[in-house]
């Protein structure tokens, strides 16, 4: 007999500095606030605004002994809130659950990139992810895998994982990853199932599976998106602007590091939604421990925070080139220095956005889509992440997924 392995704490959320300063402030300052609040000088946003001018009426007219207790009221449950956050950040820390799905046998490798083989009977799928996060988001957990699901239905999924960048990668541009790595991996599916073959790409992935079917016409009969973005002043403009000025903060120590750091990466999502992270602990601290739903919350943090770097030059192209001049949209971005032009795409393309993508605005994917000539497009109403690993997703995306790359997805 010997004893169970220790699971140490996890380190997340990450940054973890960033979220509990986030929290701390939003929560601590809420008594300082109730000046304000009974002033009405406070800035709302119009779903808001009615109830908050109701709320301060209601501080406003009481005073004396019951005004006080109003302020203490608010202080209890700042104090609760606060606890109710940290809860549910410990309980993530040391929760039992670790992802032990055994990875499909590889294909093909090199570098840091792996060809992984999902098996099935049917037409093979070239699944390309994005190279800022693990590409097991498309095989999370035992319950949600996409293509675990999809080898039962008459397919064969593939899946690039680009892995740890090392080394030889740290010197990659989009494209020695495109041009190069991307290239041999879909040459070894070739001679390892036949072809051809579709291929998928999600966020990220789906602009670098675009300029695959732009370059290897004969080899990709079908292209299918999902939730990719494609014009970065779409939607959420400011956003984009925030993500480029980064360039401007860490861009002269990009060369000495060699690549963008995950914690960086992460303060950039976290401008999204900066209160994110306090409303889901906060929600998980609610949760029995030991249910499938606390389970699941863990896969899906674990996933988000176990990102990969970027490496420099692509950082460079990425944040300063897509967010900040929106390359892709006015025809600048270039791989091995032809520009990937969407309009000359003409394998049969499905363009699933979900409606409600805090991540990749849906203005920003539709913009591609409507580029790309005979696109079919799909509008789930779910968001970037639960379009792959939610429990409607398999009804909303995996089902009309399997369903057009069996029937639909072929060259004409």
């Amino acid at each position: 007999m010997t004893d169970p392995p220790l699971l140490l704490p996890r380190q997340g959320p990450r940054p973890l500095a960033l979220h509990l300063t986030i929290a701390l402030t939003v929560l601590l300052t809420s008594p300082g606030g109730l000046p304000f609040l009974k002033s009405g000088s406070l800035p709302w946003k119009p779903p808001l605004r009615g109830r908050a001018l109701e709320i301060g009426r209601l501080a406003d007219s009481i005073g004396g002994a019951t005004g006080r207790e109003f302020s203490r009221a608010v202080d209890r449950e700042m104090r609760r809130r606060l606890d109710l956050f940290f809860t549910g950040v410990e309980r993530y820390r040391h929760h039992p659950y670790r992802r032990d799905l055994v990875d499909p046998p590889v294909l093909w490798a090199e570098g840091s990139t792996r060809l992984l083989d999902f098996g099935g009977e049917g037409r093979p799928v070239l699944f390309v992810p994005s190279l800022v996060n693990r590409a097991y988001i498309l095989d999370l957990s035992a319950r949600r895998s996409l293509l675990r699901w999809l080898a039962t239905q008459g397919l064969r999924p593939l899946l690039v994982d680009w892995g740890m960048p090392g080394a030889l990668e740290r010197r990659y541009t989009l494209t020695d990853y495109v041009a190069g790595r991307l290239d041999r991996a879909l040459d070894a599916a070739l001679d390892a199932v036949g072809g051809p073959m579709p291929a998928v790409g999600y966020c990220m992935g789906g602009m670098l599976a675009a300029s695959l079917a732009l370059r290897r016409k004969r080899d990709i009969d079908g292209l299918c998106l999902l939730a990719t973005p494609w014009d970065f002043s779409g939607g959420e403009a400011g956003n984009a602007r925030a993500a480029s000025a980064l360039i401007s903060i860490f861009g002269p120590a990009l060369d000495t590091w060699g690549e963008m750091p995950v914690d960086v990466l992460q303060s950039m999502f976290a401008q999204v939604d900066p209160l994110l992270a306090l409303r889901k602990f906060s929600q998980f601290g609610r949760l029995e421990g030991h249910s499938s739903q606390a389970a699941n919350f863990v896969a899906l943090e674990d996933w988000l925070n176990d990102g990969i770097p970027l490496v420099a030059a692509v950082a460079r192209d990425c944040i300063a080139g897509w967010y900040g001049r929106n390359d892709p949209m006015r025809g600048n971005w270039l791989i091995a220095g032809q520009p990937v032009e969407p309009r000359n795409i003409r394998q049969p393309t499905l363009a699933l956005i979900p409606a409600n993508d805090r991540i990749v605005p849906p203005a920003s994917a539709l913009a591609l889509a409507r580029l790309i000539p005979g696109a079919e497009i799909q509008t789930p109403s779910l968001g970037h992440i639960g379009m792959v690993v939610s429990a409607g997703a398999q009804t909303a995306v995996w089902e009309p997924l399997a369903r057009w790359l069996r029937e639909g997805g072929q060259q004409a």
